[in-house]
């Protein structure tokens, strides 16, 4: 690895974790219901698809807090300390970058929805409360990929 990276993102990990136990938990009972009734709760799915997308951009910041998210590292670690640099920082950058844009346009997503009172299929609640959550994850994640890019900036 190029520096020292310190562990980060411990808010995502314990969020990660709350998720991934929910999940468990919502489908552990649909299983149950339906294992002994023969019935299904329609709602699991919606929610668990919802806890599902949450997990994943949790998942992401905290891979893109320490520094190990998807790269050609051959292209990486055949290179100078310098060049590793520059194509960490460029990294960092883009992923910034295309955070912010994507968090922008799901803000715009999530407005609509809750503008022309959209509902989801399963429940019938306004599909924002879903929605809502991702340009809130997308700046999370512009703003770890940013603190990458200023630890490497500011590193010696």
């Amino acid at each position: 690895m190029l520096i020292c990276m310190k562990p980060a993102a411990i808010f995502e990990d314990k969020l990660a974790g709350l998720l991934m136990a929910a999940l468990l938990l919502i489908t552990l009972v649909n299983v149950f219901v339906r294992y002994f009734t023969d019935q299904s709760f329609a709602w699991t799915e919606e929610i668990s698809c919802f806890l599902m997308l949450v997990l994943s951009l949790a998942g992401s910041a905290v891979a893109v807090a320490r520094d190990s998210h998807i790269r050609v590292d051959y292209f990486f670690a055949s290179g100078s300390d310098a060049r590793q640099r520059r194509l960490a920082m460029g990294s960092f950058l883009a992923t910034a970058i295309f955070f912010a844009a994507l968090g922008m346009l799901s803000a715009q997503m999530a407005w609509d929805e809750f503008r022309y009172q959209e509902t989801s299929p399963a429940i019938g609640i306004p599909k924002w409360w879903y929605s809502v959550w991702l340009p809130v994850f997308c700046g999370i994640l512009c703003a770890r990929a940013l603190q990458g890019w200023q630890r490497l900036r500011t590193a010696s």
